[in-house]
């Protein structure tokens, strides 16, 4: 079997059943997604030549004293897939599991989301080998400090503009914002996204992943003729891109009837009390650990079940690679929203396609998070701040060109969302190209 390829074939261990398989790597699954695209395209060799591959990779050696006077060196990335239509734009992650090639995956669908709600980035995406749970608040900060400093030639406004991402947050924003504006002599907010309303965040940033969603949901349920009102949701991840979308499509009439996040998935066939759960979560150390003692749902056996529910609509809002070949089959949802990054696999996404789900690709699907980024870039640079309302109605006007030109993509070339979500995207960039040239 060759590194790339993948086993979901079930196996028994100690008398149990499991799944094992191994998942393509996700840079080469992001390739495959370009290529996909760019056949449908009929691009030329030069064309693809000027927008495939990244065009920057860095990585940097990060020495920091800790807590008890040793030193500790850090490996940190940076990558900027593409500046074609303007700053990089992507989120930095501490995680102990990052690899360059999950960063240079992630900042090549930077640039596609940005492209397909045109909003005017590129993509990049940073990382540091790290798992900051065992750093105090003070190595957190110098950690974070350094990596910024380290990367000062290659970030500003007008290159490319950071944001939070896994295990980082606004205070790490801040941090990386105060670095840069100290080494520049100047008050520099645009530098980064996602930072705390009081040193000019934006209004609406927290629910904007949630709120993309659930537009392009609405739009979604209007082409297949489905009503929202009653319509049965399941959610997989409880943070807070699914907290949020459970919130706004009860308050829409669908009825929510299962939720999952680490300590297990819960469901009630006639409808999750989101505002219980919310509460219960908040009061529990911010899981949903014993939600079914409230007699509000019952915890199912195996949390991966939530996924085959017979629901009208699935949102993926946890991890990568959760639909996969040996589950994909069994999914019996009408609509699946990534609200997560990369939850089906390339072999569930061809099941899918033959059994006719309706699938909202992630890089559009989640694409709200880093319009209302943008958002906050341009009312930094103008030095003059939104209302909640205008962030919202925004947002909505870009996700619904957004959705209406992938749909129309998608009926153009006949090719699933996903395909014609790339297509999109890949004519914006290709199109900024061609357009720039070639600087001799």
């Amino acid at each position: 079997m060759s590194p790339t390829a993948k086993s979901t074939k079930p196996v028994k261990k100690n008398g149990r059943r499991k799944r094992r398989y191994m998942t393509m790597n996700a840079y080469t699954n992001a390739m495959l997604q370009f290529d996909q695209a760019v056949e449908v395209l009929g691009l030329t060799p030069d064309q693809v030549a000027m927008i495939k591959d990244p065009r920057k990779i860095i990585q940097v050696s990060l020495p920091i004293r800790m807590d008890d006077g040793s030193i500790r060196v850090f490996q940190a990335y940076r990558v900027q897939h593409s500046i074609v239509r303007g700053p990089a734009k992507g989120g930095v992650r501490f995680h102990p599991k990052v690899t360059l090639d999950e960063v240079k995956a992630l900042a090549f669908w930077m640039t596609m989301k940005c492209s397909v709600v045109n909003v005017p980035f590129g993509g990049g995406k940073g990382g540091i080998i790290v798992d900051p749970r065992t750093l105090s608040l003070g190595e957190l900060e110098r950690l974070s400090r350094r990596y910024f400093a380290a990367l000062a030639q290659d970030i500003g406004p007008d290159q490319d503009v950071p944001a939070p991402d896994v295990n980082t947050n606004p205070q790490v924003m801040a941090w990386f914002m105060d670095t840069y504006s100290m080494r520049h002599g100047a008050h520099t907010p645009a530098v980064v996204t996602g930072k705390p309303l009081e040193i000019g965040g934006s209004r609406g940033r927290d629910i904007a992943t949630a709120q993309g969603t659930v537009y392009c949901l609405v739009e979604a349920a209007k082409h297949l003729d489905m009503n929202l009102e009653g319509a049965t949701v399941a959610i997989q991840g409880f943070g807070n891109a699914g907290a949020n979308s459970a919130e706004l499509l009860r308050k829409k009439g669908a009825r929510i009837v299962a939720i999952s996040d680490i300590t297990g998935a819960y469901y009630n066939k006639k409808g999750i009390d989101i505002k219980a759960a919310v509460e219960w979560k908040a009061d529990h150390d911010v899981i949903l650990t014993d939600f079914e003692t409230t007699g509000k749902a019952e915890k199912m056996d195996n949390p991966m079940d939530l996924l085959e529910l017979p629901v009208d609509i699935l949102i993926p809002a946890a991890l990568e690679n959760q639909v996969t070949e040996e589950n994909a089959g069994r999914v019996q949802a009408k609509i699946i929203a990534e609200a997560a990054n990369g939850p089906l696999t390339p072999a569930a996404d061809q099941i899918l396609n033959k059994n006719g789900t309706f699938v909202i690709p992630d890089i559009l699907c989640n694409a709200g998070g880093v319009t209302v980024s943008y958002f906050e870039w341009v009312q930094n640079r103008m030095g003059f701040y939104w209302p909640k309302r205008k962030v919202t109605e925004e947002l909505h006007w870009f996700m619904l060109k957004g959705f209406k030109s992938t749909l129309k993509a998608s009926l153009k070339h006949d090719v699933p969302m996903r395909v014609a979500a790339f297509v999109v995207a890949i004519e914006r960039l290709t199109k900024a190209a061609e357009l720039r040239g070639l600087y001799m």
